[in-house]
């Protein structure tokens, strides 16, 4: 017996593509939006990784802030320190100055040399006296300028004439002169553990 299909065949096949289009349509819309989900994720797992790589740096930074506003204060400190150790190495020297000085004055004034007066402002030092003779004054000018550890630049203010009683009741024609002077500036050596001046 021959069977003879009536019903509409490529209605059914239309039928079947278009079931078979739409589940494909199905499955890979499926798949996108699996897809999406895990670029999603992936990208909210790698913000978080990158956002406690920034707390981690951000803490360190902070930290680091923190210490260098130490190593400052720190400095602040040390040259307060220097400063202080300098004052009082400047006191130190200064004590002894007007030692040094009058010593200094007593073995370079000549035979026939008088002081009457000593006078010092800061580093400058005025001395008055009496002289035999102008030459024992450029003798103390020149002993001044020549042997004195703690005096410098002499420079003579004024030389006149004065006259002098004497116990038996004789006049003598002497000089008195002035002289002004520095006194030097100790020369500092360096502490050891000081560090060498860089050559730039």
């Amino acid at each position: 017996m021959i069977l003879i299909n009536l019903l509409p065949y490529r209605e059914e096949r239309r039928k079947r593509r278009k079931q078979a289009f739409f589940a494909g349509l199905g499955l890979a819309a499926l798949i996108g939006v699996g897809l999406v989900m895990a670029a999603l994720l992936l990208l909210q797992f790698l913000t978080s990784e990158q956002q406690a790589r920034n707390q981690y740096i951000s803490n360190e930074i902070s930290l680091l802030e923190t210490q260098i506003k130490d190593i400052a204060n720190l400095r602040a400190e040390i040259e307060g320190l220097k400063a202080r150790q300098r004052a009082v190495e400047d006191l130190q020297s200064d004590r002894n100055t007007p030692v040094q000085l009058l010593n200094d004055l007593a073995r370079l004034a000549p035979e026939g040399i008088y002081l009457t007066a000593i006078r010092q402002a800061d580093k400058v030092v005025t001395v008055s006296g009496v002289a035999q003779t102008n030459e024992r004054v450029s003798e103390f000018l020149r002993n001044i300028s020549r042997g004195s550890e703690w005096l410098e630049k002499p420079d003579l203010i004024e030389v006149k004439l004065a006259n002098v009683s004497t116990n038996t009741r004789e006049s003598r024609r002497l000089l008195d002169f002035s002289i002004k002077l520095s006194i030097k500036s100790p020369v500092r050596e360096p502490q050891p553990g000081a560090s060498a001046p860089r050559k730039g």
